[in-house]
């Protein structure tokens, strides 16, 4: 039942860097139409850029902490992205260049958005697995 629980955290987990990823990018769309000034549209992306990356590093240590190699595994590049960018101080927006990098940001996010997609696809399958694992262990009969 634990491995249950740690599916459902991960799903959850998932679903909410989910959230802030397409938050993201529609603050990049508001700005490509002149919806929103730049300054509010790198604040608000750079409001949640710490929240995402803390997320995907519980992911990482849920999946690490509950044995599940292959989605810590999978989970592992993008931690290591949002490390890198960490390191080379490029994790905010810079509202100087937004209007530069505006293709190249939304690139980066709509690929960060692919990457999570099938990795809720793989976890929502291997939740949907444990549930039906731990149900013919229920149904068994000695």
């Amino acid at each position: 039942m634990a491995d249950l629980f740690a599916w459902l955290l991960a799903f959850f987990l998932l679903i909410t860097i989910l959230a802030f990823i397409l938050y993201q990018l529609m603050c990049l769309a508001d700005l490509e139409f002149d919806y929103i000034n730049p300054y509010d549209s790198a604040s608000r992306i750079n409001w949640v850029v710490w929240p995402e990356f803390i997320a995907e590093g519980v992911l990482c240590f849920v999946h690490l902490t509950a044995g599940h190699w292959i989605m810590f595994l999978l989970c592992l590049p993008y931690l290591y992205y949002n490390i890198k960018l960490y390191s080379q101080r490029r994790h905010l927006v810079d509202v100087t260049e937004i209007f530069n990098q505006l293709h190249w940001e939304k690139k980066i996010r709509l690929f960060k958005l692919g990457y999570l997609v099938v990795l809720l696809a793989l976890s929502i399958f291997w939740m949907i697995w444990t549930i039906v694992d731990e149900r013919a262990t229920w149904v068994r009969v000695p």
